[in-house]
Order: C-alpha cells, then structure tokens, then sequence
C-alpha cells in the first residue's frame, strides 16, 4: 500500500479562498519531501564508497610499499634471516708487546647462489672453476641445476674474486657483506695465534669464531661486545718473533732435522717473548689436520706446547739444584762415577768413563748420568717428585693457548727408585719445552717460581721460593761453565755470556723400546748467565749434522749452534748490550766469552 502524503491544508484552504487550484499545492509538497529522501540515501551512499575507498587506497599503500621493499632487497634465505639478528660479526684485534697488529678484521664479501635465477648453470659452473681452483665443476653444475633456492658457494672471496664472479653477468650469483680475520704477518706466530673460521652465517653478516691458539683461548673475551672492541695484547715481540723464526728455519734445516721448536721466556715474569713450532702454517689458509699418521708429523701440531718427550740431560740442572738446596753438596763435593752403576736388572753408564768420581760441578759440566742418578738417591724419591711438582714439570701448562692442557706430562705411576734416578737425568719423565723453559727460569731468576704465559705483565707477581738465592748463584755458575768447558762449547756467543745444559734423548720406538739412530736434541739455555733476564729453549727432531765424517746427533753438535745463532740474532734486539772487555795493549778490544 501507497501511503499518501499529509495535505497541507493551510495552504489548501488558503488556495481555495484565493480561487487558486489546491491540487497543485498537495503536488508540489509531495515532490520536495521524495526530493529529501533522495538526498538522505546520496550522502549515506557516499559516505560508504568514501569509507570502501579509503580502506582500498590503505590496503594497496601498504602493499605497494612491501613489493617495493622486496624489489630493492637482497632474496634472504628465511633459515638465515631468522638468525641474522644475532649473529655477532665484530671481533678485536690482537696486539703484539709494542702495540703492532697480529690479527685485525677487513672487510670482504661472501659468494651465494639463487640457482632458479641462473640463465646457464652449466656455464656458470665452468667459469666458477675458473675463478675458484678447489670447485669440481660436475659438482658444482649439479648443485646449481638442484632444487634448492638457496646455494652457499663461497663464505669469503677477495675483491678480486668478486669482480671477476661479477664479470660473469649471472642474474642468480649473488654477494653478501663479510667480515673476515686477517693475519698480516703471514706465518709469522701462526701456532700461537691458531687462527679463526666462520660459525653462524647470514647473507649480511657471518660469526667469526677461534679454533686454535689464543683464538680459541680468548674467543669470549674477542667477541664480547661489552669491552668495545679492546684489543688483546699479547707478550710476544714481534720483531724478535720473526728473527728466532728465521734462526730456527735455518738450523733445522742445516742440522736435517724434521721438526723443531724454540721458547724464548722472560726468565722473571714468565712472560714468552716469541715461541715457534717447526713446520708451521699461515693462520689465514689453515691446512686440514691429518686423518692418518703420527699427528705431531702435522704443520698444525705446536711442539712446543703439545710436545711432550723425553728431555734428556736437561734436567740434570733439576736435579743438582735440588741437592744442593738440601745441603746434601755443595759444587764441589766429591760424587761417585765408577760406572756402570747397577740396579736390579737396569744398568746405567756414562757416554764416556769419567773415572771413579767426580765433584758435583764437574757432574753437571761434563753430563754424567750415573753422578746425576747417585744424587737422585741422596735425594729420594719423594722429595725428587715434591720438587718436580712445584716447578710445575708434573702438570698440564697454564699457557693461554687452547692446546695447552694436552701438553700433559708423563711420568711413571710407581715412583720407584729406578724410576728416580732416570727421571734425574731425564729419562723416564715427558715434558714440553714449554715446561722446560718455566723451571729453568724458575731455577736461574734467584729460586722463584714463573708461570708461563702469552699475556703482556704490567706487573708480574712474585712466585713462590723454589730454591734459595745461593742455590741459584751457584747453579749459574756451573751452567756457564757447561758452555766455557763442557758439552756445550758451540753455544757461546761473543758479547753475551750463555750459560745452560744440553740434552741429548733417544727417541722412543712405537714397537716398544728406543731407536738407535733417531734422537730429541735439546738446549736449555738463558742470558747473561751473572744476571739471567731470559731462558731459551731450542729443541730439534732428529737432528743429524752430516758435515763431517761421520754423522753427529748430540745437543751440542745440533741444537747447541741454533740456540747460538738465536742469542746473536735476538739479544740486540730485546736491548741487551754486549759486554766488553777493557781494551788489550795492542789496541783490540775483546767481547767476553
């Protein structure tokens, strides 16, 4: 039903009065009220296409700007992306003594792939190969040509590396920003340094984490950003580094040795001033560890921590310093030498007949195994270990590199009497020479105790009392003689006054027993022997010098020359002066011997 308008009858009334037609008036009231009602229905209707075309304007906006945001952006791959956020990429630098760069970071690219983008897989494999040696091109086009949208090829290259990828036109061959560890010196302290790889990655930024050496040692603290980047400084010295490294190189190879190591230890801090461990490698190429064979054959293995061997004749300075610390002799106490000296079924003997006794000095000069084995005796087994053991010869090296805990010695479980006396000349016992440095300083600084470390001292502390001053006095004294008089004679170096002990070890044979023509030469050596201020250790494996006749394994003949050569390469440059002699009456003056 039509509802009817209501008639204005004023204004009918009025009409009709005024002889005007009323219908009219009832017409016109009823088109404007339908005009209102059309206009009521246009504004609501516009309200809502104003409403609908603001939320389609937004709802494209924010559209528009993520495709643009996606357009301009580097494909991530989502696994990588997810953790991006928190990998930490900086790491702090590592400083030798005097403030020069061991390791820093620079600032590189990686390489990755988004296969499906490749115009030519194949093709793009071959010209990888060309650029990249180690990429087998089957492998690779087949990784290419693979399902995935997402391909690691090459997690540092160089600027170099990456113009040439670059040239290759490929839409689907990508880069990445990188930071990546630098070693600037090469090889040089490469064993002390370990060397880094790539832990969590992302496309714009990779974990730099340590794997060896003070690296691996001090990983937490060269990450941690809450110390701002504070370099790491270390107690080495590189140019003292590079000048033992090149000495050591040398007489290893003209002794025909297949290893060597070689400790240079700040007889009163404990400080190593350079530590070198032949054959090394370059920490910015770090070789693969061996999968069959002896390890320590490999460049990685640091024989002057990890090596533990048989020292030899070196520890007969122990041993005479413990006995003259007892007051059981003094240097020149008669000692029984008639040799061989008997054991049970053992028999022990001199490298020559030394007669029926000799006095304690001449004992450590001349080297006498059964001298050091009866003092041994006098001293007894378990005071023997005491000593050993707070020297610190009996357990694992605090030295800040990650290989220092399995540079643990050996030593027999039954501390027997035989047992003590080759352990007085040392045979019996394996340590490293990193040992061997820290209780020879121990035993020449004024009798106290050193704790080895790769960190520069502002202050060292005082050790505890190993020996009494007058112990250690005296044992200089007749270690300068071993060089002047005994075993070590090629050991002096004109203008510094050497002082030390050789030793010369068999080397043990896997099938049980020692080989006869294969040796450990070794020469424990410090400067200048009045007021000892460094301890040297060189070590040689298998030494052999071929110059004469016939061939010499002997510390003196081998390791004794290298140490020499060391001293007079490197004792300029840690600021010892030589001493001179006043000058003769016919005008020469004379370094003293």
């Amino acid at each position: 039903m039509i509802r009817k308008p209501l008639r204005p009858l004023a204004r009918i009334f009025s009409a009709r009065t005024a002889g005007e037609n009323p219908d009219l008036i009832e017409h016109a009231n009823r088109r404007e009220r339908i005009e209102m009602q059309h206009e009521r229905i246009l504004r609501k209707t516009q309200r809502r296409l104003f409403m609908m075309g603001g939320i389609f304007v937004i709802s494209f906006g924010v559209i528009g700007l993520r495709m643009t945001a996606l357009a301009v952006s580097e494909p991530i791959e989502p696994k990588a992306r997810a953790t991006a956020a928190q990998i930490l990429a900086s790491r702090a630098d590592i400083l030798d003594r005097n403030g020069r760069v061991l390791a820093t970071n620079i600032d590189t690219h990686s390489l990755y792939a988004h296969p499906r983008q490749l115009i030519d897989p194949e093709g793009t494999a071959r010209q990888l190969a060309e650029i990249f040696p180690d990429i087998n091109v089957e492998k690779m086009a087949a990784r290419l040509s693979g399902p995935q949208e997402f391909l690691w090829l090459k997690p540092a290259i160089s600027p170099e590396e990456k113009q040439a990828v670059h040239d290759i036109g490929e839409p689907g061959l990508l880069f990445g920003p990188r930071e990546m560890r630098l070693y600037p010196n090469g090889q040089l302290a490469g064993h002390i340094l370990g060397g880094t790889t790539f832990g969590a990655q992302g496309v714009h930024s990779a974990e730099v984490i340590g794997m060896a050496g003070v690296e691996k040692a001090f990983d937490t603290f060269l990450r941690d950003p809450r110390f701002d980047g504070q370099p790491l400084q270390l107690s080495i010295d590189l140019t003292v580094q590079s000048a033992l490294e090149e000495a050591l190189y040398g007489g290893m190879r003209l002794m025909n040795a297949k290893g060597a190591s070689a400790v240079l230890m700040d007889a009163y801090s404990g400080e190593v001033v350079s530590l070198s461990s032949l054959p090394d490698f370059d920490p910015n190429n770090r070789p693969r560890p061996l999968t069959q064979g002896d390890a320590s054959d490999s460049a990685l293995f640091n024989r002057a921590v990890q090596g533990v061997y048989e020292l030899g004749s070196a520890f007969k300075a122990f041993t005479v310093a413990q006995a003259m610390d007892l007051g059981l002799v003094e240097p020149g106490s008669m000692v029984d030498t008639k040799g061989p000296l008997r054991w049970g079924k053992h028999k022990i003997n001199d490298y020559r007949d030394y007669g029926a006794q000799m006095s304690v000095e001449k004992v450590l000069i001349k080297s006498s195994n059964i001298g050091t084995a009866r003092l041994s005796l006098m001293i007894g087994a378990e005071l023997q270990k005491d000593f050993l053991d707070r020297l610190g010869l009996l357990q694992a090296t605090p030295i800040e590199v990650i290989e220092g805990p399995t540079g643990r010695p050996q030593y027999p479980s039954n501390w027997s009497d035989i047992s003590t006396m080759t352990i007085s000349y040392g045979h019996g016992i394996s340590t490293s020479p990193v040992h061997l440095a820290a209780g020879y300083a121990a035993i020449v600084n004024g009798g106290t105790l050193v704790k080895p470390t790769l960190l520069k001292q502002p202050a060292p502390p005082r050790g505890a009392r190993i020996i009494s001053e007058k112990t250690s006095r005296d044992l200089r004294s007749m270690m300068r003689r071993v060089v002047t008089e005994g075993t070590a004679k090629m050991g002096d170096v004109p203008g510094y006054s050497v002082a030390g002990k050789t030793g010369t070890a068999d080397k043990p044979s896997p099938q049980g027993g020692y080989y006869k023509d294969k040796v450990l030469a070794t020469f424990a050596s410090f400067f200048p022997s009045t007021d000892p201020r460094y301890v040297l250790i060189v070590t040689l494996d298998e030494p052999e010098d071929r110059t004469g006749p016939e061939p010499r394994r002997t510390a003196g003949a081998t390791a004794v020359p290298v140490a020499a050569e060391i001293i007079r390469r490197v004792a300029p440059l840690l600021g010892i002066a030589p001493e001179i002699e006043p000058t003769l009456q016919n005008g020469l003056t004379l370094a003293n011997n």
